[in-house]
């Protein structure tokens, strides 16, 4: 029976990783506050490249909301300011704004789940690159 970890991390169910923690659930608390803890546990974990790969997907992931966030805000109040349009153009953008917060709720719980269940779901357009800064030993 192959007891290896999920894409040959070397670590089994039962090992700890470098912070003590099994691998499933140190990948599950790298989503817990975004690129804060996906930074931590980039930082604290150079052995274990499932932690590694959703540690680097959660900071780029929840940076980029972040990022998004804010960039739209901007966009949103400079938006309210042009003459005619702009309450059209402010009722738009706050109602992107308004999905946005949702749509990033449950992208960060599916994600906790599928990483505490061992899995590496790869979210599109991130996941190649959480793969890529996420390898050990290269």
């Amino acid at each position: 029976m192959d007891e290896t970890g999920p894409t040959g991390s070397g670590t089994t169910a039962d090992t700890a990783t470098g912070t003590g923690l099994e691998p499933a659930v140190a990948g599950a608390l790298s989503y817990l506050l975004g690129p804060i803890t996906g930074v931590l546990f980039y930082v604290s974990e150079p052995e274990d490249a499932f932690v590694r790969f959703h540690a680097v997907q959660s900071t780029l992931v929840f940076g980029g909301l972040f990022v998004a966030s804010m960039v739209l805000s901007v966009v949103l109040t400079l938006a309210s300011f042009v003459p005619g349009v702009g309450w059209i153009a402010a009722a738009v953008l706050g109602i992107g704004s308004l999905l946005l917060t949702p749509v990033a709720f449950l992208a960060w719980a599916f994600l906790m789940y599928e990483a505490y269940q061992g899995e590496e779901y790869a979210v599109p357009l991130v996941g190649s690159y959480a793969r890529r800064y996420a390898a050990v030993g290269e």
